[in-house]
């Protein structure tokens, strides 16, 4: 159930992993053109329309009152409050202390350069479900645009089938967190709302959060006309372990990833063969007493791999081949392999560090680059949430030193006007 690759076949699945997002994407690409331009064309009726057919009820209504809000977080029980809130002030409190500061330098007399902050004005914020409700994707992107300064933040989510609302659990958290726009539409056509605009929803600046494989093609089609985050696929996680690690242990962080849905890729490497024989068996022992199985099943078979490789080294050059999502560094000394990990979203140091610390409790947001775009991506932060802007500040000096060097330059690229807005200057000054 979940395949033992060892010599070639390492690199032949890896070249597997490497094609299936991209023709994913691929293939999800006129579907979503045409729900993005349903949007564009019908608005709020293109929303209740592609809600009744895609999930199976109409929202209800499409802006979660308030009233509804404030309940969901009063019928919550008690302890669950309580580990919400601790969650949520840890993940505030590591996001504190990322906030820049502007900063000043005066190179010369006469001349300051700095670069000034500003915070993005409206942001969307995506909160996936379906498969399940994710509130915890709701403060892991809420808070560093909060923390940034953003002052307008409008949530989307798919409405429980149910009910035709936005689940319980994620609307308990969009109240305690503050905000006031909540609506229930899930999938491309949120992501077409939130970028685009309707009657009921104002376009926003930049959307963010994670979601299935048509939320991130929407993301990709509407990049441009909107910011986003990043073009997030399945979850992710790769288990690096030696000879040291319990494969119960190991077997549970695989499981920890795989669970999420069918797609989600769950892979050990290890320069240990027994180990994985041995992980291999304890997924037989508890497979019966597993729940979500069907899921389980086919993201293992299908996505999920043992990559028994030659060493350490060769381990970690094969996660950074990958570069997930999450990295769980099981082995010995993890401090020592960290500095070989180029390509991560995320790290997960030693036996006591499992995935799911970071998804719900440590501090750094859990929304993360996917499908290898670790390569060149980073995790959801403050930064995402803000722009810097260059500040020049030259005096009638620092311009008439500077001013010889400036009109040559723009006389040698063509540009007599670049020119003369500095000659100007030099011979009328301003009174």
């Amino acid at each position: 159930m979940l395949p033992i690759f060892k010599g070639s076949e390492v690199a032949a699945f890896l070249g597997r992993r490497r094609r299936r997002w991209s023709l994913q994407q691929q293939e999800l690409r006129k579907t979503v053109e045409e729900i993005l331009e349903a949007v564009r064309r019908e608005g709020d009726a293109a929303l209740r329309r592609l809600s009744r057919q895609l999930d199976g009820v109409e929202p209800q209504p499409l802006r979660m009152p308030a009233e509804y809000l404030q309940a969901a977080w009063r019928d919550l029980d008690p302890a669950l409050q309580e580990a919400i809130d601790g969650a949520i002030a840890r993940v505030r409190r590591f996001h504190e202390a990322q906030r820049p500061t502007s900063s000043w330098i005066e190179p010369e007399p006469g001349v300051l350069l700095g670069q000034r902050w500003t915070a993005l004005g409206r942001v969307g914020v995506y909160a996936p479900g379906g498969k399940a409700a994710y509130p915890s994707s709701v403060w892991m992107s809420v808070i560093p645009a909060q923390v940034a300064g953003v002052l307008e933040i409008a949530l989307a989510s798919p409405p429980d089938p149910t009910t035709g609302r936005v689940h319980p659990l994620v609307a308990a958290v969009a109240w305690r967190l503050g905000l006031e726009e909540v609506y229930a539409v899930g999938g491309a056509q949120a992501i077409a709302a939130l970028a685009l605009g309707t009657d009921s929803i104002r376009a926003v600046d930049k959307i963010v959060g994670p979601g299935n494989a048509y939320v991130a093609a929407a993301k990709q089609l509407l990049y441009g006309q909107v910011g986003i985050d990043q073009i997030a696929g399945p979850s992710e996680i790769v288990v690096l372990a030696d000879d040291t690690a319990r494969a119960d242990w190991v077997l549970a962080d695989l499981l920890s990833q795989a669970e999420h849905d069918e797609q989600a890729c769950a892979v050990l490497i290890t320069p240990s063969e027994p180990l994985a024989q041995a992980v291999q068996r304890e997924l037989w022992r508890r497979w019966p007493n597993l729940e979500r199985r069907a899921i389980l099943e086919r993201s293992l078979r299908q996505q999920g791999a043992c990559l028994v490789v030659e060493g350490l080294r060769e381990a970690v050059a094969v996660s950074n081949e990958l570069a997930p999502e999450h990295l769980q560094l099981y082995v010995a000394d993890p401090w020592s392999v960290l500095p070989y990990v180029r390509h991560a979203g995320a790290v997960f140091l030693g036996p006591y560090s499992p995935e799911p610390i970071g998804d719900y409790w440590a501090g750094p947001s859990h929304v993360l680059p996917t499908g290898g775009s670790a390569r060149f991506a980073s995790g959801l932060s403050v930064w995402d949430f803000l722009k810097r802007s260059s500040v020049i500040a030259y005096d009638q000096e620092a311009l008439a030193r500077a001013a010889p060097f400036v009109i040559r330059l723009a006389r040698a690229e063509g540009l007599p006007a670049h020119a003369e807005a500095v000659q100007a200057r030099l011979t009328e000054p301003c009174p």
